[in-house]
C-alpha cells in the first residue's frame, strides 16, 4: 500500500515545517478582515502558526504576518489572537 503524502507547512514564528493539522491558520477574507480559521478550509489568503503564544509574538515582531498577508496587523487583532491561542 502506498504511504499518503502529508502537507507540510511552515510556521511565521518559528519557521519550522510542521505537518498542516499541527498548525493554526490565520486567514485574511476577500472582505479584509483577519480572522482565526479552526477548519483551515475558509476562503482567503492564509497564514500559519503554531498554537503558541510565543510563535504569534515572534511572528508579529517580525512583521511576517504584513508579508504573508499583504495586510498590517491591528493591536487589537494581536490581542485577540493571542487570547483565542491562549485559551486552545
Amino acid at each position: 500500500m502506498k504511504a499518503r503524502k502529508i502537507p507540510m507547512r511552515m510556521c511565521l514564528g518559528c519557521q519550522e515545517m510542521k505537518p498542516k493539522k499541527e498548525l493554526v491558520r490565520i486567514v485574511r477574507t476577500p472582505e479584509g478582515t483577519v480572522e482565526l480559521d479552526p477548519t483551515g478550509k475558509r476562503n482567503g489568503r492564509g497564514a500559519y502558526i503554531c498554537p503558541q503564544v510565543e510563535c504569534l509574538k515572534a511572528a508579529v515582531k517580525g512583521n511576517r504576518f504584513q508579508k504573508a498577508l499583504d495586510i498590517a496587523l491591528s493591536p487589537e487583532l494581536i490581542q485577540e489572537l493571542e487570547g483565542k491561542l491562549a485559551d486552545s
